[in-house]
């Protein structure tokens, strides 16, 4: 047992980890839902990577990289929307034509200073056994703001994911509860990649999110699971990091992958077995 309590209670570092951790996936667990019932995975991986030169431009001028983030997701999604409307072209095509455009910019910038060795480890894969207090705070109001929002916009939300022509009939604006959900997302990765970085947060906007799907089918138990699945990834791979001294944020997000395949597995084994045991009962 104090194998699996010491590493928190005997070090503040650990401590702060685990509770910026939860956090994070309480703030993903949230939006990662309505990413995977609007099938908005695609935007979150580009949110999640096109962030990389707004990060890298507040790097080299000393100013905090969570501005450099909003900058980077606010260009992303003005230039998302701008192209859809302004053009035939698809949603799809404007992601991913800014997505690949932005991370070449990214890495341009990166590629052209000496100064990155250190801050783009940092940037990619987050730096959370050095989190610190203020970091925490302002993770913890940006969770209670992507709540607040999942709960105000719970219906239209919901109506968005399952049938848009019925969230215009009942008098909600594609449009704007859309764009309303893009900004819940952007806020989720411009906060999160403090904590887990740029390439990490989208695993775990979709992997606990995902398993939570599997799970349940109302999308308050699937939120609800995909906080657990978050929460005990966070913890578990906080665990392996420290007893194997590997990278916090890469053990953190293989356990959140393995518990979505396990889960996976699971719900197959079991789907077959109610499957095998309906033939049976009916032949």
């Amino acid at each position: 047992m104090d194998l699996l309590v010491t590493p928190f209670s005997s070090n503040a570092f650990m401590l702060q980890a685990l509770i910026a951790g939860i956090l994070v996936s309480i703030a993903c667990a949230i939006a990662g839902t309505f990413v995977i019932l609007r099938g908005l995975a695609f935007i979150g991986d580009a949110l999640a990577h096109g962030v990389l030169p707004g990060i890298a431009l507040a790097v080299l001028f000393g100013f905090p990289g969570i501005v450099g983030a909003a900058v980077g997701a606010g260009f992303m999604i003005g230039g998302i929307t701008l192209i859809t409307q302004r053009s035939r072209l698809s949603s799809d095509t404007a992601i991913g034509l800014l997505f690949i455009g932005m991370l070449s910019l990214g890495v341009a910038i990166v590629s052209r200073s000496n100064s990155f060795s250190g801050d783009l480890t940092r940037i990619l894969f987050g730096e959370i056994l050095g989190i610190s207090v203020q970091s925490i705070l302002i993770q913890f109001a940006a969770t209670v703001v992507i709540g607040a929002i999942a709960f105000v916009c719970a219906r239209p939300f919901l109506l968005l994911s399952f049938d848009p022509e019925q969230a215009e009939v009942a008098g909600f604006s594609v449009r704007l509860y859309h764009s309303v959900m893009l900004f819940m997302i952007a806020i989720t990765v411009i906060v999160s990649f403090q904590t887990v970085g740029t390439l990490l947060v989208f695993g775990l906007l979709i992997a606990p999110a995902g398993a939570g799907a599997l799970m349940a089918r109302r999308v308050g138990a699937m939120m609800a699971w995909a906080v657990f699945f978050g929460a005990l990834s966070m913890y578990l791979g906080l665990l392996i990091s420290y007893y194997f001294d590997l990278a916090a944020g890469a053990a953190i997000i293989l356990v959140a992958v393995t518990l979505f395949f396990i889960v996976f597995v699971m719900q197959n084994a079991r789907y077959r077995r109610a499957a095998s045991q309906k033939e049976v009962t009916h032949g």
